[in-house]
Protein backbone atom coordinates (compact mmCIF):
# COMPACT_ATOMS: atom_id res chain seq x y z
CA UNK A 1 0.00 0.00 0.00
CA UNK A 2 1.04 3.49 -0.83
CA UNK A 3 1.87 6.10 1.74
CA UNK A 4 2.01 9.03 -0.36
CA UNK A 5 -0.40 11.16 -2.71
CA UNK A 6 -0.11 11.93 -6.28
CA UNK A 7 -0.98 14.86 -8.03
CA UNK A 8 -0.98 14.48 -11.71
CA UNK A 9 -0.12 17.99 -13.74
CA UNK A 10 -0.64 16.82 -17.11
CA UNK A 11 1.48 17.51 -20.06
CA UNK A 12 3.88 20.48 -18.41
CA UNK A 13 5.95 22.73 -20.07
CA UNK A 14 9.46 22.66 -18.84
CA UNK A 15 12.08 25.85 -18.51
CA UNK A 16 13.67 23.77 -21.34
CA UNK A 17 10.56 24.46 -23.53
CA UNK A 18 10.14 21.01 -23.93
CA UNK A 19 6.98 18.73 -22.54
CA UNK A 20 7.32 16.45 -19.61
CA UNK A 21 4.14 14.23 -20.77
CA UNK A 22 2.06 13.05 -17.81
CA UNK A 23 3.56 14.69 -15.04
CA UNK A 24 3.08 13.73 -11.85
CA UNK A 25 3.94 15.16 -8.32
CA UNK A 26 4.16 12.49 -4.90
CA UNK A 27 3.80 14.32 -1.64
CA UNK A 28 2.76 13.00 1.93
CA UNK A 29 0.98 15.43 4.15
CA UNK A 30 1.48 15.40 8.08
CA UNK A 31 -0.79 17.87 10.62
CA UNK A 32 -3.79 19.68 9.96
CA UNK A 33 -4.11 22.76 7.68
CA UNK A 34 -5.66 24.88 10.42
CA UNK A 35 -8.40 27.96 9.87
CA UNK A 36 -6.06 30.68 8.56
CA UNK A 37 -4.22 28.44 6.74
CA UNK A 38 -1.30 30.01 8.12
CA UNK A 39 0.55 26.84 9.77
CA UNK A 40 2.22 25.49 6.17
CA UNK A 41 5.66 23.86 6.08
CA UNK A 42 7.53 22.48 2.92
CA UNK A 43 10.13 20.06 3.12
CA UNK A 44 11.62 19.38 -0.71
CA UNK A 45 13.18 16.07 -0.72
CA UNK A 46 17.17 16.15 -1.01
CA UNK A 47 19.13 14.28 -3.52
CA UNK A 48 18.45 9.95 -2.40
CA UNK A 49 15.60 11.60 -0.47
CA UNK A 50 12.18 10.55 -0.36
CA UNK A 51 9.03 11.60 1.57
CA UNK A 52 9.50 9.07 4.30
CA UNK A 53 13.37 10.21 4.19
CA UNK A 54 12.28 13.96 5.28
CA UNK A 55 10.46 12.42 8.54
CA UNK A 56 13.65 12.22 10.38
CA UNK A 57 13.44 16.48 10.22
CA UNK A 58 10.36 16.74 12.33
CA UNK A 59 7.84 14.77 15.00
CA UNK A 60 6.08 15.33 18.42
CA UNK A 61 8.04 17.68 20.58
CA UNK A 62 10.06 19.28 17.59
CA UNK A 63 11.00 22.50 15.83
CA UNK A 64 8.30 21.54 13.43
CA UNK A 65 5.79 19.34 15.01
CA UNK A 66 2.89 17.62 12.93
CA UNK A 67 0.77 18.65 16.11
CA UNK A 68 1.29 22.27 15.22
CA UNK A 69 1.91 22.48 11.87
CA UNK A 70 0.53 21.15 8.62
CA UNK A 71 3.40 19.70 7.13
CA UNK A 72 3.81 18.61 3.26
CA UNK A 73 6.52 16.89 2.21
CA UNK A 74 7.12 16.70 -1.71
CA UNK A 75 9.05 14.28 -3.77
CA UNK A 76 11.24 15.96 -5.92
CA UNK A 77 11.23 15.12 -9.45
CA UNK A 78 13.80 11.89 -10.54
CA UNK A 79 13.78 10.69 -7.46
CA UNK A 80 11.46 7.18 -8.25
CA UNK A 81 8.27 8.34 -6.63
CA UNK A 82 7.66 11.50 -8.87
CA UNK A 83 8.05 11.67 -12.93
CA UNK A 84 11.43 10.16 -12.76
CA UNK A 85 13.46 8.08 -16.02
CA UNK A 86 12.59 4.90 -14.17
CA UNK A 87 8.52 5.29 -14.39
CA UNK A 88 8.07 7.22 -17.34
CA UNK A 89 6.82 6.07 -20.33
CA UNK A 90 8.54 5.65 -23.70
CA UNK A 91 9.49 8.04 -25.23
CA UNK A 92 10.43 9.69 -22.03
CA UNK A 93 11.92 6.82 -20.16
CA UNK A 94 15.13 6.03 -19.11
CA UNK A 95 18.10 7.93 -20.72
CA UNK A 96 15.45 9.78 -22.98
CA UNK A 97 13.82 11.40 -19.77
CA UNK A 98 13.95 15.57 -20.27
CA UNK A 99 16.32 17.46 -18.18
CA UNK A 100 14.62 19.28 -15.20
CA UNK A 101 15.77 21.95 -13.86
CA UNK A 102 15.00 23.17 -9.79
CA UNK A 103 12.42 26.08 -11.61
CA UNK A 104 10.42 22.89 -12.94
CA UNK A 105 10.33 21.60 -9.45
CA UNK A 106 8.71 24.39 -7.88
CA UNK A 107 6.50 25.58 -10.43
CA UNK A 108 5.30 22.15 -9.84
CA UNK A 109 5.16 22.41 -6.39
CA UNK A 110 3.27 25.79 -5.87
CA UNK A 111 0.74 24.33 -9.09
CA UNK A 112 0.28 21.27 -6.16
CA UNK A 113 0.02 23.87 -3.36
CA UNK A 114 -2.45 26.19 -4.76
CA UNK A 115 -4.53 23.96 -7.19
CA UNK A 116 -4.70 20.81 -5.18
CA UNK A 117 -4.21 21.89 -1.25
CA UNK A 118 -5.76 25.58 -1.66
CA UNK A 119 -2.76 26.86 0.10
CA UNK A 120 -1.57 30.48 -0.80
CA UNK A 121 0.41 31.64 2.09
CA UNK A 122 4.07 28.98 2.88
CA UNK A 123 5.34 30.07 6.59
CA UNK A 124 8.41 28.25 5.78
CA UNK A 125 10.66 26.03 3.29
CA UNK A 126 13.27 23.83 4.81
CA UNK A 127 15.74 21.44 3.96
CA UNK A 128 19.15 19.81 3.66
CA UNK A 129 21.18 19.47 0.20
CA UNK A 130 19.07 19.96 -2.82
CA UNK A 131 15.85 20.25 -0.69
CA UNK A 132 17.65 23.55 0.62
CA UNK A 133 18.22 24.90 -2.91
CA UNK A 134 14.88 24.05 -3.60
CA UNK A 135 13.96 26.43 -0.66
CA UNK A 136 15.88 28.86 -2.03
CA UNK A 137 14.49 28.19 -5.07
CA UNK A 138 10.53 28.86 -3.44
CA UNK A 139 11.91 32.16 -2.15
CA UNK A 140 12.95 33.73 -5.19
CA UNK A 141 10.76 31.92 -7.95
CA UNK A 142 7.35 33.16 -5.73
CA UNK A 143 8.72 35.68 -2.85
CA UNK A 144 5.06 36.68 -1.98
CA UNK A 145 4.00 33.20 -0.81
CA UNK A 146 6.68 32.11 1.36
CA UNK A 147 7.37 33.75 4.55
CA UNK A 148 10.69 32.03 5.72
CA UNK A 149 12.72 29.77 4.33
CA UNK A 150 16.01 27.71 6.10
CA UNK A 151 18.23 25.83 3.62
CA UNK A 152 20.95 23.86 5.71
CA UNK A 153 23.94 22.35 3.72
CA UNK A 154 22.94 24.18 0.18
CA UNK A 155 23.18 26.82 -1.72
CA UNK A 156 21.33 29.21 -4.49
CA UNK A 157 23.91 28.35 -7.17
CA UNK A 158 25.67 25.19 -7.73
CA UNK A 159 29.09 26.13 -7.85
CA UNK A 160 31.77 24.94 -10.43
CA UNK A 161 34.02 22.65 -7.49
CA UNK A 162 30.02 21.37 -6.67
CA UNK A 163 29.72 20.72 -10.53
CA UNK A 164 33.24 18.76 -10.47
CA UNK A 165 32.45 16.87 -8.05
CA UNK A 166 29.36 15.32 -9.50
CA UNK A 167 30.95 14.67 -12.66
CA UNK A 168 33.16 12.78 -10.60
CA UNK A 169 30.57 10.39 -9.27
CA UNK A 170 28.92 10.57 -12.71
CA UNK A 171 31.94 9.00 -14.19
CA UNK A 172 32.23 6.19 -11.93
CA UNK A 173 28.56 5.32 -12.91
CA UNK A 174 28.26 5.33 -16.14
CA UNK A 175 32.06 3.17 -16.45
CA UNK A 176 30.16 0.17 -15.83
CA UNK A 177 30.12 -1.74 -19.46
CA UNK A 178 26.62 -2.62 -18.69
CA UNK A 179 25.73 1.05 -18.65
CA UNK A 180 25.19 1.14 -22.60
CA UNK A 181 24.02 4.89 -22.81
CA UNK A 182 21.48 4.60 -20.27
CA UNK A 183 19.53 1.44 -22.31
CA UNK A 184 20.72 -1.14 -19.62
CA UNK A 185 18.72 -4.06 -19.80
CA UNK A 186 20.09 -5.24 -15.87
CA UNK A 187 20.72 -2.35 -13.57
CA UNK A 188 24.64 -1.27 -13.69
CA UNK A 189 25.26 -2.88 -10.22
CA UNK A 190 28.83 -2.19 -10.42
CA UNK A 191 28.33 1.29 -11.65
CA UNK A 192 26.14 2.01 -9.24
CA UNK A 193 28.40 0.08 -6.22
CA UNK A 194 31.30 2.55 -7.54
CA UNK A 195 28.84 5.58 -7.25
CA UNK A 196 28.45 5.17 -3.50
CA UNK A 197 32.11 4.47 -2.82
CA UNK A 198 33.21 7.92 -4.30
CA UNK A 199 30.22 9.62 -2.76
CA UNK A 200 30.96 8.39 0.21
CA UNK A 201 34.75 10.60 0.18
CA UNK A 202 32.58 13.64 0.00
CA UNK A 203 30.05 13.21 2.57
CA UNK A 204 32.26 13.04 5.12
CA UNK A 205 34.88 15.47 6.25
CA UNK A 206 38.60 14.65 6.59
CA UNK A 207 38.55 14.60 10.52
CA UNK A 208 35.57 12.42 10.44
CA UNK A 209 37.96 9.76 8.76
CA UNK A 210 41.09 10.90 10.78
CA UNK A 211 39.05 10.44 14.56
CA UNK A 212 37.32 7.15 13.41
CA UNK A 213 34.31 8.73 13.65
CA UNK A 214 32.73 5.99 11.65
CA UNK A 215 32.57 3.89 14.69
CA UNK A 216 29.93 6.17 16.09
CA UNK A 217 27.39 5.45 13.46
CA UNK A 218 27.69 1.71 13.56
CA UNK A 219 30.74 0.97 11.08
CA UNK A 220 33.97 -1.21 12.83
CA UNK A 221 36.08 -0.36 9.39
CA UNK A 222 36.18 2.38 6.72
CA UNK A 223 35.41 -0.75 4.69
CA UNK A 224 32.25 -1.37 6.34
CA UNK A 225 31.01 2.44 5.62
CA UNK A 226 32.44 2.07 2.43
CA UNK A 227 30.42 -1.58 1.69
CA UNK A 228 27.62 0.10 3.01
CA UNK A 229 27.20 3.04 0.29
CA UNK A 230 27.69 0.37 -2.09
CA UNK A 231 24.89 -1.46 -1.59
CA UNK A 232 22.80 1.83 -0.57
CA UNK A 233 22.85 2.63 -4.26
CA UNK A 234 23.20 -0.65 -5.76
CA UNK A 235 19.78 -1.64 -4.04
CA UNK A 236 17.59 1.19 -3.48
CA UNK A 237 18.85 3.87 -6.65
CA UNK A 238 17.75 3.81 -10.57
CA UNK A 239 20.94 4.67 -12.42
CA UNK A 240 18.83 6.89 -14.91
CA UNK A 241 17.21 8.59 -11.81
CA UNK A 242 20.10 9.50 -10.07
CA UNK A 243 22.18 10.86 -13.40
CA UNK A 244 18.86 12.76 -14.23
CA UNK A 245 18.93 14.42 -10.65
CA UNK A 246 22.33 15.14 -11.17
CA UNK A 247 21.65 17.88 -13.97
CA UNK A 248 19.07 19.04 -11.86
CA UNK A 249 21.19 19.94 -9.34
CA UNK A 250 24.27 20.83 -11.94
CA UNK A 251 21.97 23.48 -13.11
CA UNK A 252 20.55 24.62 -10.13
CA UNK A 253 20.96 28.39 -10.26
CA UNK A 254 17.99 30.51 -8.46
CA UNK A 255 18.40 33.30 -11.14
CA UNK A 256 17.49 30.76 -13.96
CA UNK A 257 14.52 31.21 -16.11
CA UNK A 258 12.16 34.21 -17.10
CA UNK A 259 12.14 36.37 -13.78
CA UNK A 260 15.73 36.68 -13.09
CA UNK A 261 17.48 35.76 -16.90
CA UNK A 262 20.69 34.83 -14.90
CA UNK A 263 21.22 37.97 -13.31
CA UNK A 264 22.33 36.04 -9.63
CA UNK A 265 22.74 38.95 -7.27
CA UNK A 266 19.22 40.18 -8.60
CA UNK A 267 17.72 37.17 -7.46
CA UNK A 268 19.27 36.92 -4.36
CA UNK A 269 17.81 40.77 -3.63
CA UNK A 270 13.90 39.44 -4.44
CA UNK A 271 14.31 37.16 -1.60
CA UNK A 272 11.37 38.83 0.52
CA UNK A 273 11.63 35.57 3.48
CA UNK A 274 13.09 35.51 6.75
CA UNK A 275 16.65 34.19 6.04
CA UNK A 276 18.48 31.74 8.10
CA UNK A 277 21.34 30.16 6.01
CA UNK A 278 22.41 27.34 8.18
CA UNK A 279 26.30 25.81 6.21
CA UNK A 280 28.34 22.89 7.73
CA UNK A 281 31.77 24.44 7.72
CA UNK A 282 33.24 21.45 7.17
CA UNK A 283 30.68 20.38 4.12
CA UNK A 284 33.35 19.66 1.28
CA UNK A 285 31.11 20.44 -1.35
CA UNK A 286 28.77 23.12 -0.19
CA UNK A 287 31.17 25.58 1.21
CA UNK A 288 30.34 28.44 4.10
CA UNK A 289 31.88 30.83 1.66
CA UNK A 290 29.05 30.10 -1.26
CA UNK A 291 26.43 30.85 1.66
CA UNK A 292 28.32 34.26 2.77
CA UNK A 293 28.22 35.64 -0.28
CA UNK A 294 24.65 35.12 -0.81
CA UNK A 295 24.05 36.49 2.74
CA UNK A 296 25.40 40.06 1.02
CA UNK A 297 22.44 40.26 -1.18
CA UNK A 298 19.30 38.17 0.52
CA UNK A 299 18.01 41.10 2.62
CA UNK A 300 16.45 39.88 5.66
CA UNK A 301 19.21 37.15 6.30
CA UNK A 302 21.27 35.55 9.35
CA UNK A 303 23.93 32.51 8.43
CA UNK A 304 24.79 30.32 11.32
CA UNK A 305 27.15 28.17 10.48
CA UNK A 306 28.33 25.05 11.91
CA UNK A 307 31.05 23.17 12.62
CA UNK A 308 30.62 19.13 12.48
CA UNK A 309 33.07 16.61 11.68
CA UNK A 310 30.05 15.10 10.05
CA UNK A 311 30.99 17.12 7.10
CA UNK A 312 27.59 17.22 4.65
CA UNK A 313 25.98 14.20 6.60
CA UNK A 314 26.21 16.46 9.90
CA UNK A 315 22.99 17.13 8.71
CA UNK A 316 21.96 13.48 8.57
CA UNK A 317 19.47 12.59 11.40
CA UNK A 318 20.91 10.75 14.07
CA UNK A 319 24.54 11.43 13.09
CA UNK A 320 25.12 14.68 14.94
CA UNK A 321 22.91 15.69 17.72
CA UNK A 322 24.40 19.20 17.91
CA UNK A 323 23.05 20.12 14.37
CA UNK A 324 19.79 19.23 15.28
CA UNK A 325 19.55 20.76 17.82
CA UNK A 326 20.88 24.02 16.26
CA UNK A 327 18.13 23.30 13.40
CA UNK A 328 15.60 23.22 15.74
CA UNK A 329 16.64 26.21 17.30
CA UNK A 330 17.10 28.38 14.21
CA UNK A 331 13.44 26.95 12.80
CA UNK A 332 11.85 27.81 16.56
CA UNK A 333 13.05 31.50 15.19
CA UNK A 334 11.84 31.53 11.68
CA UNK A 335 8.20 30.01 13.00
CA UNK A 336 7.68 32.46 16.10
Amino acid sequence: MKDYETFKLGDVKLLSGKILKSAKITYKTYGVLNKKSDNVIVLPTFYTGTHKRNEGFFGSGRAIDPNKYFIISINMFGNGLSSSPSNSLNPQDGPRFPNITLWDNINCQQKLLTEKLKIKKVALVTGWSMAGCQAYQWGAQFPKMVKSILPFCASAKTSIHNHVFLEGVKASLIADKNWNKGNYKSPPISGLKAFGRVYAGWAFSQEFFRKELYKTIGFKRVEDLLVDWENDHAKNWDANNLLAKIKTWQTSDISAGPLYKSDFKKALKSICARTILMPCDQDLYFRTDDNLFEAEYIPNVSIRPYNSPFGHCAANPGYDKGFELELDKNINELLK
